[in-house]
């Protein structure tokens, strides 16, 4: 029976271009929705971009236009740029829509009715310039903490610190330049500390609809049983503002993070008035649909409470489950603008041109998991090249013209109707071919727990015995051969049809490519359920179907936007940067004038205090990127904490146990979210990765290395 399901991705916020990170999401989300269209499934995907707040609002009075003039232009770029990565939306639509308004005021409502809304006077900076309330990222001054000037109201670019707007020295406002004033506002808040929000989230989030890592950090930030850590959260702004106004609240507006989410109702509303679709078959309670919201783990803190939350108690169905993702580094690291490696969706396109190599490399890293993913120029062009030319499209490179040039493109008609008993398998390409129809349920599995990387390893296994049996069966050599034409005939006819299979299980990742071969091999286009059919009839022309990727275009590319970035950089965007910039180039030199020392003395080598330690607890620090919070046990009285940046590659459960190595006389460090009482050995090198550091079993905690 055919499933019903409703897909989501997050919205874009319509204030930026659209980069390689953010395609991260809506390619793997664009993977899983394909292939459950070729298995047959009722799957719709829905998205929209999200229009609202004060820097839409702020950027359009920069540019001269209104801001629904400003989010049409950068709709169309979105659209454009998902177009062109083969990113197909059933409807993109916009958070700025008559549907998104009604379903929120709608909500709000449903949740003043059951008393989950509630009114407070709060003091916030005004701009008594533009007349208007300061949101934080709008107000700059100097650091309470490092003095570093031009810092934002919430946390120093410099020295990490977060602190309150009223912390700045100096403040001023980010708009006008002029001195902001406190001011008090009333504000509407959503009560997610009531125990009735409580209590359904404590279930909720250990229901299955998280996964392991998502689940556990929602269990943190939710608290032990008895605690409320939870707090009311603020869904106003005041005017001037663009967004949807309060019902009954002149000059109040919803905060943007309130109606984005309700913009995938309003986007799927849409998909409804065109199709037929009934709406309340997804999104009312009891529904029987799946709904599946691909996230990033950075919002996974909207997606996991207050929305959850907002539905339960508006009278709408939950999501079946979330589906975070990790981020994108590039060649290890952050993307980067200096570097050349903060790449846009257009610039790819402009350079590279194809996009299916993207597509399949993103894919092959992809496992499900909350892991971030990283790409590596040099590894991507010599992936794409060795397994999408080197392998799969090898397969019909060296096989179709010989059908072409000496059969008039027939290929053999085998005369089975059992593909899978063993008797029908006459010769070694028939049982390679059944060997290729088996793979079916395995690669269906990995594309359905989104581990394309396993279906991807499993295809090329494939492909390598096609490369195998063609190398082995040797067609060029059958062609010079007299009597040879019915045995090349067959072996041309099974290599195609291993290819064909290939190319239904590559479809969902390079559909553009499958359309090609679609047309190739004159055959409809191709669903899940045709692994098992044998090619029959007549071929096309065989004509290049993908090209080698070459590096200089990856180069050009990098180039361009190292190029484009110093050349379009704004003043005021100098200014804003400065102070982080200067402070990260003396770093950087006084650590490239430092070097190594050839040599240093055992008496140097004395001072450092190696002491192996337990990790005895592992947990994620809220607001932090890359630390996990680690308690160590170095035979001492008392653990010791550090904060360690070794997130990205380890599971805080994984690690509980586990015996490591650690700087035990590091002065203490004051960070943001505590102080740091040592430090944890790794070691990295140019490839992406950290390897904490373990001593073999035997090794007490406390013991010291020498």
């Amino acid at each position: 029976m055919a499933r019903k399901i409703l897909v989501t991705s997050a919205l874009p916020y319509a204030n930026g271009s659209i980069h390689l990170g953010h395609l991260v999401e809506y390619i793997q989300t664009d993977i899983w929705v394909r292939f459950q269209k070729m298995r047959g499934n009722e799957c719709h995907y829905v998205c929209a971009d999200d229009t609202h707040g004060t820097p839409i609002m702020l950027r359009a009075e920069k540019e001269g236009i209104t801001p629904e003039q400003l989010i049409a232009r950068v709709w169309q770029e979105h659209f454009d740029d998902f177009s062109a990565f083969h990113i197909a939306f059933d409807n993109y639509g916009s958070t700025n829509s008559g549907e998104t308004k009604e379903l929120a005021q709608g909500i709000y409502r449903k949740l003043r009715a059951e008393k989950l809304i509630e009114t407070r006077s709060i003091e916030q900076y005004y701009d008594p310039v533009k007349q208007m309330f300061l949101p934080d990222r709008f107000i700059k001054g100097e650091c309470p903490k490092c003095h570093a000037k031009d810092q934002y109201g919430d946390n120093c670019e410099v020295c990490g610190a977060a602190y309150a707007p009223t912390e700045l020295i100096e403040p001023y406002s980010a708009v006008s330049g002029a001195k902001p004033e406190l001011r008090n506002s009333d504000h509407y808040f959503f009560k997610l500390s009531d125990p009735r929000c409580q209590a359904f989230l404590r279930q909720w989030t250990k229901s299955d609809t998280l996964q392991t890592e998502a689940s556990n950090k929602m269990q943190e930030w939710l608290g032990a049983a008895g605690e409320n850590k939870l707090t009311d959260w603020d869904i106003s702004r005041d005017a001037p503002y663009f967004g949807f106004e309060i019902p009954d609240a002149p000059g109040k507006y919803f905060y943007v993070w309130l109606d984005a989410p309700v913009g995938y109702m309003g986007s799927f509303r849409q998909l409804c008035a065109k199709q037929g679709i009934d709406f309340d078959a997804f999104w009312k309670q009891g529904s029987d649909a799946e709904l599946y919201h691909f996230i990033g783990k950075d919002i996974l803190y909207f997606h996991a409470l207050f929305w959850p939350a907002m539905l339960e108690h508006a009278g709408y169905r939950t999501p079946t489950k979330l589906f975070a993702h990790g981020f994108l580094t590039v060649n290890g690291e952050k993307m980067s603008k200096s570097r050349g490696t903060f790449i846009t969706a257009r610039s790819y396109v402009e350079h590279v041109k194809n996009t299916e190599y993207l597509r399949y490399y993103y894919a092959a890293k992809l496992n499900g998991t909350m892991e971030d993913l990283d790409l590596n120029l040099d590894d991507f062009v010599a992936k794409v090249n060795s397994d999408l030319i080197g392998k799969y499209i090898n397969i019909a490179s060296r096989t179709a013209g010989f059908i072409s040039k000496k059969f008039g493109g027939s290929i053999t008609k085998f005369n089975f109707t059992d593909t899978k008993s063993d008797h029908v398998r006459a010769s070694a390409g028939l049982e390679l071919w059944g060997k290729f129809v088996d793979a079916e349920s395995q690669i269906a599995d990995s594309y359905e727990s989104r581990d394309f990387g396993k279906a991807i390893r499993e295809i090329m296994r494939l492909a390598d015995l096609a490369n195998e049996y063609v190398n082995e069966q040797a067609p060029w050599v059958l062609a010079k051969q007299e009597g040879q034409d019915e045995r090349l005939q067959e072996v041309c006819t099974v290599s195609l049809n291993l290819f064909r299979i290939l190319t239904l299980y590559l479809k969902p990742i390079l559909p553009k490519l499958a359309e090609q071969v679609e047309s190739f091999l004159n055959i409809e286009p191709l669903i899940w359920s045709d692994a098992e059919d044998f090619l029959d009839g007549k071929i096309n022309d065989y004509s290049h179907l993908m090209t080698r990727l070459d590096p200089k275009l990856i180069e050009a590319m990098v180039a361009a936007n190292k190029e484009s970035l110093q050349a379009a950089a704004p003043v005021q965007s100098e200014q804003r940067h400065a102070a982080h910039q200067q402070n990260q180039a003396k770093k950087e030199m006084t650590e490239a004038e430092k070097g190594f020392e050839p040599y240093i003395s055992i008496d140097d080598f004395m001072k450092v205090d190696l002491r192996v330690a337990k990790i005895v607890n592992a947990e994620h620090v809220e607001g932090a990127e890359k630390l996990l919070k680690l308690t160590l046990d170095i035979g001492e009285e008392k653990p010791r904490t550090v904060f360690a940046g070794i997130k990205s590659a380890y599971d805080p459960e994984l690690l509980k146990g586990r015996l490591t190595v650690m700087v035990a006389n590091l002065a203490p460090r004051k960070m943001k979210f505590g102080m740091s009482e040592g430090m944890v050995l790794a070691a990295s090198g140019e490839a992406p990765g950290l390897y904490i550091l373990s001593p073999d079993s035997g090794a007490q905690p406390g013991m010291r290395i020498k």
